[in-house]
């Protein structure tokens, strides 16, 4: 957290969002963590338990012990208790009601910013969405809802009920591209915003880290709120260490406060 002008930089965000008219949120593992949702990276976190090289592509499709520890992961998140949005998803959520975002684009897969309020059509989710699976080889789609309930019976690794093909989370694996319409989509957006909002980020996952880059080139201003530094702190207008949920509902109330003024 920025010590002394916390206060401020939060008045400033404010004037930022209220002045600007193509506002992007760019949302990272740190924008849900407060939700209950594990940063993979932190200490404690899934990769302190898995290996990351068991987890690409390439082993998933050609290895069954692969997709087994897929699976088993998985289930660690299917721990029988819901996942709700916190108060920064309602924030964000806030500002398309307020008319003053033009869309989120997030690394998460976790459909919170959609459970919130904001519109499948301002959300572009460049890593995918886990609330879905879907067949390799026929294409049928299964809700992940039911993967869990057939995972909590024992199934170490299921499979398509059409045609027995493999079955794959709708998520962005380590070796696979990340979906290209939904890619150049989030490229032309950040091109084009005047401002750049980064929420839980470390922005050092490429390539979705570059965004508020071509932000920034294109012009727009930055801000980055996330509870430690990031490659970027250096040529954002306002950084705020602080949890996304502590710092976001403060910004919108702000925000509200001058709109209506």
């Amino acid at each position: 957290m920025i010590q002394g002008n916390y206060d401020e930089s939060i008045d400033r965000i404010a004037n930022l969002i209220v002045d600007s008219s193509r506002v992007v949120v760019f949302t990272g593992a740190g924008h849900s963590t407060e939700s209950g949702i594990s940063d993979f990276r932190s200490p404690g976190g899934i990769w302190t338990r898995y290996d990351p090289d068991d987890f690409t592509l390439q082993k998933f499709l050609s290895n069954p012990e692969s997709r087994k520890k897929h699976w088993q992961m998985l289930g660690e998140g299917f721990s029988g208790r819901e996942i709700h949005p916190n108060p920064a998803h309602y924030a964000v959520a806030e500002l398309e009601k307020l008319g003053k975002l033009n869309c989120v684009i997030t690394q998460n897969v976790d459909n919170l910013h959609q459970a919130a309020g904001n519109s499948d059509d301002r959300v572009f989710e460049l890593h995918g969405n886990m609330q879905w699976a879907k067949c390799l080889s026929c294409g049928r789609r299964y809700l992940m809802e039911e993967m869990r309930f057939r995972v909590e019976q024992g199934e170490d690794m299921p499979d398509c009920e059409e045609c027995n093909g493999i079955l794959k989370p709708d998520a962005v694996f380590f070796g696979e591209s990340l979906p290209q319409d939904v890619l150049e989509e989030s490229v032309s957006r950040s091109s084009n915003c005047d401002l750049c909002i980064v929420i839980g980020s470390s922005l050092v996952v490429y390539p979705a880290a570059l965004m508020p880059r071509y932000a920034i080139e294109s012009g727009a201003k930055l801000v980055i709120i996330n509870l430690t530094e990031t490659p970027m702190d250096t040529y954002a207008d306002i950084v705020i260490h602080d949890k996304a949920g502590e710092v976001m509902p403060k910004v919108v109330e702000k925000v509200k406060e001058r709109i209506a003024s």
